[in-house]
């Protein structure tokens, strides 16, 4: 097995930018069932020191971290000054702008990742502690960014119980499975995060007949027809999904946003009951369906307007 680009594979943060930080942090908060986090206000430029596109920009963000026991949840409202998160969120809107790696030294994992075509983005300094950051421009190869960071001292994503017991994770748990990204051509994508990762290619898997995945998208039964694979990093499964020409979710993605990040997933006991509290929330069904393999089931609900992305619900028959 290689070494990956970036000295390790954990992808310990998700960030989502997002326009209004305090409600979607109260709602983020409810999904997970955390201990709540106060949004903060980046540091101005004598601290910050943030370039964007290799010239110096007085950017500045409202920030919040959610820990779970998994991956890092970031929250980040931009100002209206230059700056990946505001040109993010002035052309794509609120959604999930990267996925970060801690690093031993940005000094040497940046030339490595610049030498694979992955060139800085935007840099900064951290405002509460001593630590960088650098974001390096891997959207075509990666469909997000990704982002190093550089501490000091460990960073502080250990999960806290809330002090309130009644406080439960919405959905029954706040572990996030998978994070997943339609794209265009599998192989091409797969080689890619495979090279970042240090990792071996998973076997390519095609969607199953009809009779066995029972696709419902949209209230109608399709095909459904994709291929997919799957990534294991030691937080967060990757899922990378090449739709077929049947219709879909991953099919109509592609068509409206182009390639991207399509949904994060949880393990979910009783689906049925869940996606009943979903729907009675203003959260409709997308899509479900059964695993090819016969050993669980799926559903997309439209969670975009208050998480930024679909939430996907996975109940499995051998758990």
């Amino acid at each position: 097995m290689a070494e990956s680009l970036l000295g390790n594979r954990n992808i310990n943060q998700l960030a989502f930018v997002v326009k209004d930080i305090e409600a979607a942090n109260l709602a983020f908060t409810r999904l997970l069932g955390i201990k709540k986090a106060e949004p903060f206000l980046t540091g101005d430029s004598s601290v910050s020191k943030v370039t964007f596109r290799g010239a110096p920009t007085e950017s500045q963000s409202k920030l919040a971290f959610l820990n779970t026991p998994t991956v890092q949840f970031e929250l980040i409202e931009p100002d209206k000054n230059p700056g990946t998160m505001r040109e993010f969120l002035d052309e794509v809107g609120e959604g999930i702008h990267h996925i970060a790696f801690d690093v031993d030294s940005i000094q040497k994992r940046l030339p490595i990742m610049e030498k694979s075509g992955y060139p800085a983005l935007q840099t900064g300094e951290f405002t509460s502690s001593d630590g960088r950051y650098v974001y390096v421009d891997t959207l075509d190869d990666h469909k997000t960014l990704v982002e190093l960071l550089e501490s000091a001292e460990p960073r502080v994503t250990a999960w806290e119980r809330p002090e309130d017991a009644s406080i439960q994770p919405l959905l029954g748990t706040n572990k996030v499975e998978q994070l997943a990204f339609v794209v265009k051509d599998l192989d091409a994508a797969a080689d890619t995060y495979c090279k970042l990762l240090g990792v071996e290619k998973s076997p390519i898997i095609h969607s199953g007949s009809a009779d066995i995945t029972n696709v419902i998208y949209k209230g109608k039964p399709t095909e459904g027809k994709s291929k997919y694979m799957f990534i294991n990093t030691p937080l967060i499964q990757i899922e990378l999904i090449e739709p077929g020409e049947s219709p879909s979710t991953w099919k109509d993605h592609l068509e409206t946003y182009g390639e991207g990040v399509h949904h994060i997933s949880f393990v979910v006991k009783d689906m049925e009951a869940k996606m009943k509290m979903l729907e009675e929330m203003g959260y409709p069904v997308i899509q479900t369906g059964n695993f090819f393999n016969r050993k669980g089931r799926y559903a997309y609900m439209d969670t975009k307007a208050t998480f930024k992305v679909i939430i996907e619900l996975l109940e499995r028959y051998d758990e």
